[in-house]
């Protein structure tokens, strides 16, 4: 029956949308006449009976059935009803299709986007459920300077950025990065992205070419191999150990054009990069001629020993590209980055910046320019720092019963979420699901892997998480884990 059907899509759509009654009633209808519940011909209720069989008033059914008309679904007789026109398309005949005949339009490349190291597997979340826990940053102060700088703005700033971003953020980026994290770089050096997936497909494009082979750390940052993927660059992965990657002889027989790493915090294993295995990483690169990619991936947040400082400041070379964002001591939702790039690639990247990216939000980059000038990046980097360390005291707290000779944990002196390194043979996928079955979300280390298989452990995220959450699930999840690996015989 046309009615009961309606009353069902309405509440459908009044769940998953905030939209006006007449709306819905227009989609609804609009709904039945493509899905062929309504066809050519029909003709439909008057608006006094859809009024009183959907309980809704007749101005409202009349306001729906006047847009249908408009846009040339219906057409109306007087003294004969509404009908449905000839000219709406039928739904097609629906046939069983594979995932391969569903995609059978896209590239292959496209196939493989789709269906390979996803964000909704892959991404670290705060392993507590609920809402995210923003409630460090200033909010207020935010949006005073945003509506600061939107009053102030002039033309220029509502057009595209050629230059590489607003220059006094751009100083102030390099400022930060020359005294907190030892990069040697000048202001024209900077440029701002809208995040270090931009940047990354930024140095793909510019730097390799299709069917160049990019050395990237084994587990691996799935963001990154998607940026590769994308740019049709060939995937090598390397296999990550204690000290941060550890390039062999067997690796440099397939010939680097790039080489993509996170050495502050290695994701997702957390291993910090050594002195020695820096300097020989510089050295391959030279070798090589490639270029070496550093994303300082949750540099901001170390929480035990001195700040480590930047691969980039150890080149002597100029072969090092440096990135990162925002996102971490902000809010992810900024979506502004930062990527520093060698004195002789400044002209043609800005260029490309430009052509490839349309770069803007300058009134937003001006406000952050000034948070950053006015001390309040310092003080939410503070305050930040401050409440992280106290959810990662609670966490490794509580998985204490877990460790020993069946778990253990790297990664924690540093970044938003630590890694509990299992024995080769366990089933970390499996272990992951029983744990989400209980409502917490982790993620198993095996399935960041490239070609290893010798990698099993859970990777757990706490930042955003409340601190209440963690005091109250942290518990849990050690049980959980605890009791898994005594029935595996662990």
């Amino acid at each position: 029956m046309l009615s009961e059907f309606l009353l069902s899509e309405m509440s459908r759509l009044s769940a998953n949308a905030d939209l006006p009654l007449h709306r819905q009633l227009y989609e609804a209808l609009r709904r039945s006449m493509l899905d062929g519940k309504l066809a050519s011909g029909d003709r439909l209720p008057s608006s006094r009976e859809l009024a009183t069989d959907l309980d809704l008033s007749r101005n409202t059914v009349v306001a729906a059935l006047n847009q249908l008309t408009v846009e040339g679904y219906l057409s109306s007789h007087i003294g004969s009803g509404t009908y449905v026109n000839d000219n709406v398309p039928k739904a097609p005949t629906p046939t069983a299709t594979t995932f391969a005949g569903q995609t059978a339009l896209m590239s292959s490349r496209g196939m493989a986007l789709a269906s390979t190291y996803c964000a909704h597997a892959l991404e670290i979340q705060p392993f507590t459920g609920g809402i995210a826990d923003f409630s460090a940053f200033p909010t207020a102060l935010w949006q005073r300077l945003q509506n600061k700088h939107w009053r102030m703005s002039y033309p220029d700033m509502l057009d595209y950025s050629y230059s590489g971003g607003y220059a006094p953020l751009r100083r102030a980026v390099a400022d930060y990065l020359r005294v907190f994290r030892s990069v040697q770089l000048d202001a024209e050096q900077v440029i701002i992205t809208s995040g270090t997936q931009q940047s990354l497909e930024l140095c793909a494009q510019m730097l390799a070419d299709h069917g160049d082979t990019v050395w990237v750390e084994d587990p691996a940052y799935w963001g990154a191999v998607k940026a590769f993927m994308a740019t049709g660059l060939k995937l090598h992965g390397v296999c990550v150990d204690e000290q941060g990657i550890a390039p062999t002889a067997l690796d440099e027989t397939a010939r680097p054009r790039l080489i993509y790493v996170t050495p502050s915090h290695q994701y997702p294993t957390g291993a910090v990069m050594s002195l020695a295995r820096r300097h020989q990483l510089l050295a391959l690169a030279r070798s090589h001629q490639a270029w070496i990619l550093e994303d300082d991936y949750d540099s901001e947040f170390r929480f035990s020993g001195p700040p480590i400082s930047s691969l980039q400041g150890l080149d002597r070379d100029a072969r090092v590209l440096y990135m990162g964002s925002f996102s971490k001591v902000l809010y992810p939702g900024l979506k502004l980055g930062y990527l520093a790039v060698p004195k002789q690639l400044v002209s043609a990247f800005k260029d490309a910046h430009y052509d490839l990216n349309r770069p803007g939000q300058l009134p937003l980059q001006a406000a952050l320019a000034e948070f950053i000038e006015m001390g309040h990046f310092s003080s939410a980097l503070r305050r930040a720092r401050q409440s992280y360390a106290e959810r990662r005291r609670c966490l490794l707290e509580a998985l204490k019963p877990c460790l020993g000779s069946r778990a253990q944990i790297t990664g924690a002196e540093q970044g938003l979420h630590l890694c509990l390194r299992l024995s080769p043979h366990v089933d970390d996928a499996a272990l992951a699901q029983r744990i989400a079955q209980i409502g917490m979300t982790v993620r198993p280390l095996s399935s960041y892997c490239l070609q290893r298989s010798d990698v099993k452990g859970l990777v757990i995220g706490y930042g955003y998480a409340p601190l209440s959450e963690i005091e109250r699930l942290g518990p849990r999840l050690a049980a959980v884990i605890k009791t898994e690996a005594v029935r595996l015989g662990l």
